[in-house]
């Protein structure tokens, strides 16, 4: 399913990555479970950071392995961004279509960059490489962005699925239609391959609170080692 390349593991021998593949699924616009659970969910993340302002949030060390990585391309980590708007601008997680959603409230839960790409619109294998600077790609806004050197991508045999820095593409973003579903994380050195099972564990029963019969194809974390 996913093939890291010689680049990638030269450049990034302590990162990983994750993947979970799920098939028959819905993505209806609303879902009363899961926005409980979404509430829910905002609820408990001010408690976890209750009383902390902008130093002692970005002293967690899942934000801490991001900022390192987007520093080095003088960028800010845009999830850090949306949890403090949740924690101190008393906002909510953003209300999406259910399966963007599902793994939304992970990300925010887990604060690890996660896409999502409907599987059927996919030519596998997937391949994990790392950027020789100028690849481009149609991100999800609908513009051609090149990607810059040594940025994480991920891409198909049709291109370029989505990158660190910039996001996922538009070709293969999920719709009402999608029915197969594959969701990957990028974890940089600094987030252990655990971290990332336990948060694809966690969009999985998101997504299994939307369509109770989904089944699992893949749930797997790759690295170098």
């Amino acid at each position: 399913m996913l093939q890291l390349t010689d680049g990638w593991k030269n450049i990034y021998p302590q990162s990983h990555a994750g993947v979970l593949v799920m098939r028959g699924v819905i993505n209806p616009p609303k879902h009363a479970e899961l926005d409980r659970r979404k509430a829910a969910l905002e609820e408990e993340i001010r408690a976890r950071f209750a009383g902390q302002e902008r130093p002692q949030i970005a002293e967690h060390p899942v934000l801490q392995a991001y900022e390192a990585y987007y520093k080095r391309f003088k960028k800010t980590y845009h999830v850090h961004l949306q949890l403090e708007s949740i924690l101190l601008k008393g906002k909510s997680i953003p209300g999406v279509a259910t399966l963007v959603e599902a793994m939304f409230m992970a990300e925010m839960d887990d604060l690890l960059l996660t896409a999502g790409h409907d599987l059927d619109r996919l030519q596998l294998p997937l391949t994990l490489n790392a950027a020789q600077g100028g690849e481009t790609y149609v991100t999800l806004r609908g513009f051609e962005q090149s990607l810059k050197a040594g940025d994480m991508f991920i891409a198909d045999g049709a291109g370029i699925l989505s990158s660190i820095i910039y996001g996922p593409d538009e070709r293969s973003q999920i719709s009402p239609r999608t029915k197969n579903v594959v969701f990957t994380v990028y974890a940089p050195e600094g987030i252990g391959p655990a971290l990332v099972e336990a948060h694809l564990r966690k969009i999985e029963q998101n997504v299994l609170t939307i369509a109770p019969r989904a089944q699992t194809e893949l749930l797997e974390v790759f690295g170098a080692g």
